[in-house]
């Protein structure tokens, strides 16, 4: 008996099969939503929040108190070898890390949005010179390069900023390129063209606006590789000096006590865990999400 007269009888269709690996993904899409929503939300609402909350001085010390574990009375995550709040250090530094993530991430964006257009757009010259400096940056090994560069301009908050903003940008330049190439060749583009209106005219005003949500998933994905990179540098006392409390120099200055108090290293890692967890899900679940909302617009 063919398969043909074996599907109506099973009930098993193509049209089924691709409706249930739909369905499945449509479920998967909205688990990383809800789930990298609640864990960004957790970590980034207490920080934005931490000034209007009823929270110690994060720079206070209180040395009758040193070493306290979480759910003490008065410390819900425990003091350090200084005895000040953990809580408030994690909030108020985490205040300063996501400063930095996001200025590098704004600064990031904009330049690689700009020079990845410039060169998908007009090709030639300008994607050639564009698209060497890009492979030439990134055969460099990263951390070592932003290590050399605090070092010869100083570890301030700027400083950091501007050198992760340098390391990041080529990723979004390159996926710029790539959308360009495919968005000046459609139609529209020509019939601009047609019409009269300057090449850069139609770059701006059409081009970038059409390829930036796609471009933007990028960015926002970056968000949880600056604050690694933060993170990173302050662990190394290559970040921001005190009294900036960040992350990475909350577990650099716990690491010494991991045996006896660990909740000095664990808590801030659980905190960048979450954070970086939570955008990478949120991300995903955005890319995932736009390949259905176009194909309904399209129907």
């Amino acid at each position: 008996m063919s398969t043909a007269t074996q599907s109506p009888r099973t009930g098993v269709t193509p049209q089924r099969l691709k409706a249930s690996a739909a369905a499945r993904k449509a479920r998967s899409t909205r688990i990383k939503l809800w789930a990298g929503s609640i864990l960004t939300l957790l970590v980034v609402l207490p920080i934005v929040l931490a000034n209007f909350l009823p929270l110690a001085d994060p720079n206070a010390q209180d040395l009758s108190a040193r070493r306290l574990p979480p759910l003490s009375e008065g410390y819900f995550f425990g003091t350090d070898e200084l005895g000040r709040d953990l809580l408030s250090r994690i909030l108020f530094g985490g205040q300063t890390s996501l400063m930095i993530g996001l200025l590098a991430v704004v600064v990031s964006g904009a330049i690689g949005v700009i020079l990845g257009s410039i060169a998908g757009f007009y090709g030639r010259w300008a994607d050639t010179i564009i698209s060497r400096i890009l492979e030439a940056q990134m055969s460099l090994p990263l951390l070592m390069m932003l290590l050399l560069v605090v070092a010869l301009f100083g570890p301030s908050i700027p400083v950091i900023t501007g050198v992760i903003a340098i390391a990041q940008w080529p990723e979004v330049a390159r996926l710029t390129r790539s959308l360009v190439l495919v968005e000046r060749e459609k139609p529209y583009v020509d019939a601009a063209k047609t019409l009269g209106l300057h090449r850069l005219s139609v770059l701006l005003k059409h081009v970038i606006p059409n390829i930036f949500k796609q471009a933007s998933l990028v960015i926002l994905l970056l968000l949880a590789q600056a604050v690694l990179l933060e993170s990173a540098l302050s662990f190394l006392g290559a970040g921001p000096q005190r009294p900036f409390a960040t992350w990475g120099r909350l577990i650099s200055d716990g690491q010494d006590y991991i045996t006896t108090s660990w909740w000095m290293v664990t808590l801030p890692g659980l905190v960048i865990v979450a954070l970086v967890v939570g955008v990478n899900l949120l991300g995903d679940a955005l890319r995932d999400g736009r390949p259905r909302r176009k194909a309904r617009k399209e129907a």
